[in-house]
């Protein structure tokens, strides 16, 4: 169940970065920041696999937070802080123009 919301909320995030840069930009720019999400999180999520690894057994700390589900909450949590940073003009604009 958790790892059904950690997709999900990057579904949701992806979404709302293919929208917005496809309202400011092109659309081109906007398949390029989805397909920027979606590297991220593929390697992202093989590189706190590997940390994971080092770090606890396959079952994890239950049936709901399995290892698996670890590397994701991981990855979530390093992604929020860089996208954050990347897109931090993006998600905070209240739709005024900037003086």
């Amino acid at each position: 169940m958790i790892t059904a919301f950690i997709f999900f909320a990057h579904l949701i995030f992806g979404l709302v970065i293919f929208t917005k840069k496809w309202q400011e930009d092109n659309i081109a720019s906007a398949f390029l920041n989805v397909g920027l999400i979606a590297i991220l999180f593929s390697v992202g999520w093989t590189i706190t696999g590997i940390v994971s690894k080092l770090l606890m057994e396959p079952p994890g700390f239950g049936i709901q937070f399995d290892r698996d589900t670890f590397s994701l909450a991981l990855l979530s949590i390093a992604e929020y802080f860089f996208y954050r940073m990347y897109y931090g003009e993006d998600l905070t604009e209240d739709g005024k123009e900037k003086q």
